[in-house]
């Protein structure tokens, strides 16, 4: 049995993930993972495959046992991974409190590590990977500085764990988005400074975002980045020096 696995599922690009890879005739069974069960049931009554729901959060030790004991089980040949889940939040140091900090980190980089790992023995020649990175990662961001650096680690994780999976033939994407219309600025805001960012634009579609990602990934390509003001973000924080970077960024953010 060929299944895909998708994160944070209920909402946002990881919903958006399970939409279009159900749609793509690959797998034979879709397992979706998320703390939010009754959304994760509306995506199951929507989608046209079989279903498997996975009520977890990621933040808990026990979530990757429970995956783990039902890939053992059922031993799938997992094609596609997407690690979607996650969350950032606005602020300076002063307005994160150490919940917000520790669950940043816990679910945008551990629970993509452990999920990871989790899901490689089950993964075959042509196996694929996707990793939701940001924008966010190419360049330091004061004022949003804990959530862009989860995603700069998501980012070297991605393009190392691609390199070291070559010899299996397993490609690992990271897909690096600029502001995409979701849930997200919602919880961003959600802070004790929500006007720490206030421009948003450009804003990407869900749907562009993942279709490219998806193709991208096919093609073997280590980073997926949608539209010239995201590529011209990445192209900058490698050519220009971090503090002038930085000095823009606090003048538009």
């Amino acid at each position: 049995m060929k299944i895909a696995v998708v994160t944070g599922a209920s909402s946002g690009m990881g919903r958006e993930f399970a939409r279009q890879i159900a749609g793509l005739g690959q797998v034979d069974e879709l397992w979706v993972v998320a703390r939010r069960e009754e959304r994760l049931k509306e995506l199951q009554e929507k989608l046209h495959l079989p279903v498997r729901i996975f009520a977890l959060d990621l933040t808990k030790k026990e979530s990757f046992e429970k995956l783990s004991e039902a890939l053992k089980k059922q031993k799938p040949e997992v094609s596609i991974l997407v690690n979607a889940s996650g969350f950032g939040k606005y602020g300076t140091y002063r307005d994160l409190t150490d919940d917000e900090i520790s669950q940043m980190i816990d679910l945008n980089c551990k629970a993509v590590v452990r999920t990871t790992y989790a899901v490689l023995p089950y993964m075959h020649a042509g196996g694929r990977v996707l990793i939701l990175g940001s924008a966010s990662a190419f360049q330091p961001l004061p004022e949003f500085n804990m959530y862009a650096s989860t995603k700069a680690f998501v980012v070297h994780f991605s393009r190392a764990l691609n390199v070291e999976l070559k010899s299996r033939k397993i490609t690992v994407t990271c897909v690096c988005p600029g502001y995409v219309r979701t849930e997200f600025f919602q919880v961003a805001k959600d802070t004790k400074n929500p006007d720490t960012c206030n421009h948003f634009k450009p804003l990407y579609e869900a749907e562009d975002v993942v279709k490219k990602a998806l193709k991208d990934s096919a093609r073997g390509k280590d980073l997926s980045v949608l539209g010239l003001d995201t590529k011209f973000k990445r192209l900058s924080g490698k050519l220009l020096p971090a503090g002038l970077v930085m000095k823009v960024w606090l003048k538009i953010k």
